[in-house]
């Protein structure tokens, strides 16, 4: 089975073995982060492609880039074998998984209802927005299984910044602190996971939620990652948090597939 995953560096990692970093791009084979999710995808059956940094279907990952990702270059993701390069059959992928990074859980407001799915601002509510019209995207590709992969939490500590770059941002509102957007960041991705949320009263079974946020904050111990690299400074999971959601992630996908009926 074909399984594209759209990431950039922190999804990279995730696939990765453990090993040096032979490679700055985000489809990189070895990591000292890594936590094998290829490897585990491989000896389940799964072919592996993956898009990310230096692509034109990988370079753009960010919450509000999704929508028109999705509605102006599905064909291109469906037939896509790596980086840009479509496959030379007509062989396409069946799983398509996608993952935004890290700074999109810095939200700056709950916003107000109800949302605009364009942002361009940082709410739950725009999110919200964005990600309930994906949804009539979805729909119209039943035979697709797309994986949505809830962003990795922030770090739980934020380097200190001279005072005038501390008020530029309280003036521009941006939110740069797990104190501040955590909470934010928990319930969004609250409601995607939970299915009394995003995917309430949708029809397909063509659609699942992987909470990988959950998981790297130590399943709603904290609102941000109990698994930071860089002495807690850098949001990058480590090792034990990418390894932890790589070993949750095959049983979860094995029962998607089953669910959308791609395999018995």
């Amino acid at each position: 089975m074909n399984l594209l995953f759209i990431h950039h560096s922190c999804g990279g990692e995730w696939l990765a073995a453990v090993g040096p970093q032979e490679d700055p791009n985000a489809t990189c084979q070895s990591h000292p982060n890594g936590g094998g999710l290829r490897a585990l995808l491989e000896q389940s059956g799964f072919h592996v492609h993956e898009v990310g940094y230096g692509s034109r279907i990988g370079e753009a990952t960010d919450i509000f880039d999704w929508l028109p990702k999705f509605r102006t270059q599905m064909e291109d993701v469906l037939h896509c074998d790596q980086q840009d390069v479509p496959y030379a059959d007509a062989r396409r992928n069946q799983v398509v998984m996608f993952k935004s990074c890290y700074p999109n859980n810095g939200f700056v407001s709950a916003g107000t209802p109800p949302g605009n799915p364009a942002g361009p601002r940082l709410t739950v509510w725009n999110a919200n927005a964005t990600y309930a019209a994906l949804l009539k995207e979805f729909r119209k590709y039943p035979n697709v299984l797309f994986v949505c992969v809830t962003a990795p939490p922030l770090a739980p500590k934020s380097p200190p910044q001279p005072f005038w770059k501390q008020l530029a941002r309280k003036v521009l509102d941006r939110a740069n602190t797990p104190v501040r957007s955590g909470p934010m960041a928990r319930d969004f991705n609250h409601w995607l996971s939970d299915t009394n949320g995003w995917l309430r009263g949708y029809p397909l079974p063509n659609v699942a939620v992987f909470d990988y946020y959950d998981i790297l904050t130590g399943n709603g111990a904290s609102n941000f990652s109990v698994y930071p690299t860089g002495d807690g400074y850098d949001s990058h999971p480590n090792r034990a948090g990418n390894e932890k959601a790589a070993r949750a992630f095959l049983p979860f996908l094995n029962q998607a597939v089953r669910r959308a009926g791609l395999a018995d």
